[in-house]
């Protein structure tokens, strides 16, 4: 390889773009960067002061004249200037520094947006610098990276529960048999835990502190000794105003949570009950694979199997199964053609 090829070849990135987290993979260097989807703004100034972790902590710290937004939600571009902003930033920090020149960029998106939406992760990617955008369907770049055989002529079911959607596909052949993209994920859970605690304990707690709730204490299915996990949570009392703490557990955690995993599961059920036989009986034998941050929800995979009867895995790695099918697209030059091909029939 020359050192033209080479120096082409660098330059090529694949973009998890989570409603949570991105995480970058840039060819020649692995997954080089994982942060959340923040950026913290001076809105006098018109600037960026933060991105990621640093701007993750300015959460609820802010003066008036900065706002910390999330400039994706359910998935898809709600911001645009700030989502192209933090875009260039992950990009900048992802190598050091150093400009890349203008990238091909393959980049997960969730199966279920419009057009318009898709539109507007391009435009955001091509303001960012990139030469070239190809858009993967998250199914496809989580189960490649969960290294699922998608590309043979047998049955796969991948869930892949991210912050803001869950994607639900049948593959075989490397393309979808049938999908279903539900706008309920890691955040409603969050949010069903913040309403939980402001309902039946009459204290305000913030996104920071619920995300830390569900990671300590909550489970999608009864665990031994749940209701000895407990934690203390400091938040504003609604009928005084002031600061309280309170001691949740476990147990009412996991109740608080029912309504979206049940749709997060009806969604599974909706999706076998569409699949062909013959696919439904090679998915009987391999199993259902999980992947996303939702994964790692404890007894996820338990209540799954238990509601389906299919037996549930989590992917070997699943935080990173997204970033890591765009890294396996990059390295695949059939397949990478043909999606920078059906990416641009999209403009």
């Amino acid at each position: 390889m020359g050192i033209f090829s080479r120096f082409s070849l660098s330059r090529d990135i694949g973009i998890d773009l989570g409603t949570a987290n991105t995480l970058i993979y840039v060819s020649g260097k692995g997954i080089v960067l994982n942060e959340p989807s923040i950026i913290a703004i001076d809105q006098s100034r018109k600037v960026s002061l933060a991105v990621g972790e640093e701007a993750k902590k300015m959460l609820g710290r802010t003066p008036a004249n900065v706002i910390v937004v999330r400039p994706l939600r359910d998935g898809v571009i709600t911001d645009f200037l700030s989502a192209m902003i933090m875009i260039q930033e992950f990009i900048r920090q992802a190598n050091e520094g150093i400009p890349l020149g203008n990238p091909r960029m393959i980049i997960g998106v969730p199966s279920g947006i419009t057009d318009v939406e898709r539109r507007a992760v391009i435009d955001a990617a091509r303001e960012a610098g990139a030469r070239k955008v190809g858009l993967v369907e998250e199914p496809v770049a989580a189960a490649l990276g969960a290294g699922l055989p998608i590309t043979e002529a047998t049955g796969n079911m991948i869930v892949d529960i991210g912050g803001g959607t869950t994607e639900v596909a049948i593959l075989s052949l490397q393309g979808q048999v049938f999908s279903q993209s539900i706008r309920v994920a890691g955040d409603e859970l969050t949010e069903s835990i913040i309403q939980y605690v402001k309902k039946v304990h009459n204290m305000i707690i913030g996104e920071r502190t619920a995300e830390e709730i569900k990671i300590r204490l909550a489970s999608a299915y009864p665990i031994e000794q749940e209701e000895d996990l407990t934690m203390e949570v400091r938040g504003l009392h609604l009928l005084s105003g002031l600061p309280r703490s309170i001691t949740l557990r476990g147990g009412e955690i996991r109740e608080c949570m029912s309504e979206p995993l049940a749709a997060i599961v009806e969604a599974i059920k909706s999706t076998l009950e569409h699949t062909p036989p013959e696919l439904a009986s090679d998915i009987m034998d391999r199993g259902i694979i999980l992947a996303g941050g939702g994964a790692l929800l404890k007894g996820i995979d338990i209540l799954i199997s238990h509601e389906t009867g299919i037996v549930t895995h989590i992917a070997e790695d699943p935080l990173h199964c997204v970033v890591k099918g765009t890294e396996e697209i990059l390295k695949n030059s059939v397949m990478l053609d043909k999606i920078l091909y059906q990416t641009s029939k999209v403009v």
